[in-house]
């Protein structure tokens, strides 16, 4: 994700009725997946595209806000325009331009070909998983992780056999692990600047209960890693394998995910000029152009989420969710359970602003002060508190079907957003061990 300042919308009173919106898209969008899904009718999930099914929501978001119809409309187009929103269309409109001028070049099969020639079969999944955690790490964002290893996942699909969903669950896996664990990840910086943590405890705390998780990720994805059936190695032209050595090594060195796009495309547009006889400028410029048209769908709604979000939570709805955790975590305080209590209370309501904000750093950032009090009265440590603020946006980041991750992976792969996060292994097990964690009392830090 962007690291990019966000402002928290000035909000009405706590207002359970503003959350109707958010549910009404979720009911539309998942629910007719669901019945189409039991009718047998392939693409289920797209028989309704989320474009239109967050439409009535919109209206109905709009209807139910206070004030002038013009300052509702504008208060939408604030969350349209957000700087997270707009990078997240760029990133969208340049990894769709890779993608095609990858595949338009053949450098996709070849590199997937080179893969299988050095990768044992059963360490394919943990493989795709391994290279987006190490790359998501080094360069602090998951979208761009996505955006270059999901079409290598897919063609991996293809060749082998290999259950789609299982490659796509694998790559925004290791997406969200590096996300969540990097240094230099914006989520990081906000979680800590919100808490007054301090980079060095945090990252050593995180890491704690992240290792774990990564390692039974990689087992799961080792026992299902079995192609369908038997396949063959193409032959492949290593020079074709150079734009995505070049995306490794730039990801690697920790470039912005644009400027890692864009040397990617350009690169793709050079191998081509240097394999293809018949390759030029015009069918270079047709790949880019088809790639962008491919990120319409998502582009647009990724837009329309950013304006709904903003307005249910300028109407209320998340201040009613933070309200009311609160609330009950002052109630089961108790002298010896404080600490367990508050980070339960900080967790939940990091979660829920992720719900609905489907945007992890905004997320941090609206519960940044409310999670900070709550440790304060509850003797956690900034931290702690730091820690569990970032994991449980990372966590539902993951597993939300219109979050921008999973948006994009779908997008890339044609799979359904429903279909690549019951495949997304690593957010629920983050969110396991650090439930344990909590739990138990582990691994703690004394406030200072």
């Amino acid at each position: 994700m962007p690291d990019k300042p966000y402002s928290a919308p000035p909000h009405d009173k706590a207002n359970p009725l503003a959350l109707l919106p958010l549910l009404l898209f979720l009911a539309i969008f998942v629910g007719s997946g669901v019945y189409f899904s039991l009718q047998g009718i392939p693409n289920a999930f797209y028989q309704i595209s989320p474009n239109v099914a967050i439409l009535p929501a919109i209206t109905l978001a709009l209807i139910l806000g206070s004030g002038k119809l013009s300052a509702r409309m504008d208060s939408f187009l604030e969350g349209v325009r957000d700087p997270n929103i707009i990078i997240m269309c760029l990133i969208y409109l340049l990894a769709g331009a890779f993608a095609t001028a990858t595949q338009g070049i053949g450098s996709i099969d070849a590199t997937v070909n080179w893969g299988l020639s050095i990768l044992p079969t059963s360490f394919l999944l943990p493989g795709l998983f391994i290279i987006a955690a190490f790359m998501a790490t080094a360069m602090g964002t998951s979208m761009g992780v996505i955006a270059t290893v999901a079409p290598l996942a897919l063609g991996l699909s293809s060749q082998t056999g290999l259950n789609c969903s299982w490659c796509m669950g694998a790559v925004v896996s290791g997406a969200m692990f590096g996300d969540n664990l990097s240094l230099i990840s914006d989520t990081t910086i906000a979680s800590v600047n919100t808490q007054g943590a301090k980079f060095k405890e945090k990252f050593i705390l995180n890491a704690t209960f992240a290792i774990p998780a990564m390692i039974i990720t990689i087992l799961i994805f080792y026992m299902v890693s079995t192609p369908a059936g038997d396949f063959e190695i193409a032959a492949y032209d290593g020079v074709k394998i150079i734009p995505y050595l070049v995306i490794l090594a730039l990801a690697l060195a920790g470039l912005n995910v644009l400027v890692v796009l864009i040397i990617g495309i350009v690169v793709a547009g050079f191998v081509g000029f240097a394999t293809t006889d018949t390759y030029s400028l015009v069918i270079f410029s047709k790949h880019i152009a088809g790639g962008f048209a491919s990120m319409q769908e998502i582009l647009i709604l990724s837009l329309l989420v950013g304006g709904l979000s903003y307005l249910t939570n300028k109407q209320g709805g998340l201040e009613f969710l933070i309200h009311h955790i609160e609330k009950i975590a002052l109630k089961l305080r108790h002298k010896k359970e404080s600490p367990r209590i508050g980070e339960m209370s900080i967790s939940a309501i990091s979660s829920l602003a992720d719900i609905c904000t489907a945007n992890n750093t905004v997320a941090i950032i609206l519960s940044g002060g409310i999670a900070k009090k709550l440790a304060k009265k509850h003797g956690v440590s900034p931290e702690r508190s730091a820690c569990l603020i970032d994991i449980f946006t990372c966590a539902f980041q993951g597993l939300l079907p219109y979050s921008a991750q999973l948006l994009l992976a779908s997008s890339i792969s044609g799979l359904s957003p429903l279909a690549i996060m019951t495949h997304v292994i690593y957010s629920p097990l983050l969110a396991f061990v650090t439930v344990l964690g909590i739990i138990f009392k582990w691994p703690q830090f004394k406030t200072k």
